[in-house]
């Protein structure tokens, strides 16, 4: 699994502190077959999964889920409902307008610039009519 780590911030004034880990599957995850399956297809293409997909963690609620770069990030949190810290979302919106083919030419500190200040982080609610909180 290739990892990348950046840490964000609102920009010039001082508030909300962003702790993401950006992940993509390796060649080791991509080769793997599935051990229930039986088929040869490798598990993460049976699944559904392609090299465009990223692993957008928030390291300080623990909490992330995985995201197609270039759709749109609020309504990717909704759909995903993970808890996340205030800055998350316009840390996804940044990440949605990088060039994402090398993780690590990905700075280590980004500022995000006007974002409102909170206190405490928040989880979206579902998609409307969705009532047993699951993610399908």
């Amino acid at each position: 699994m290739h990892v990348k780590i950046i840490e964000a911030e609102q920009g010039d004034t001082p508030g909300n502190w962003g702790k993401f880990a950006v992940m993509r599957p390796g060649p080791e995850e991509w080769k793997r077959s599935s051990a229930v399956s039986g088929t040869p297809m490798p598990l993460l293409r049976e699944i559904g999964w392609g090299p465009d997909l990223l692993i957008v963690f928030d390291l300080q609620t623990r909490e992330g889920a995985a995201f197609r770069p270039g759709g749109h990030p609020g309504a990717d949190l909704t759909k995903h409902r993970i808890w996340v810290c205030p800055l998350f979302e316009a840390f996804l919106g940044w990440l949605y307008r990088q060039p994402l083919d090398d993780l690590n030419a990905l700075p280590d500190r980004v500022a995000l610039g006007d974002v409102p200040f909170a206190f405490y982080g928040y989880r979206r609610p579902g998609p409307e009519g969705d009532t047993d909180g699951a993610d399908g």
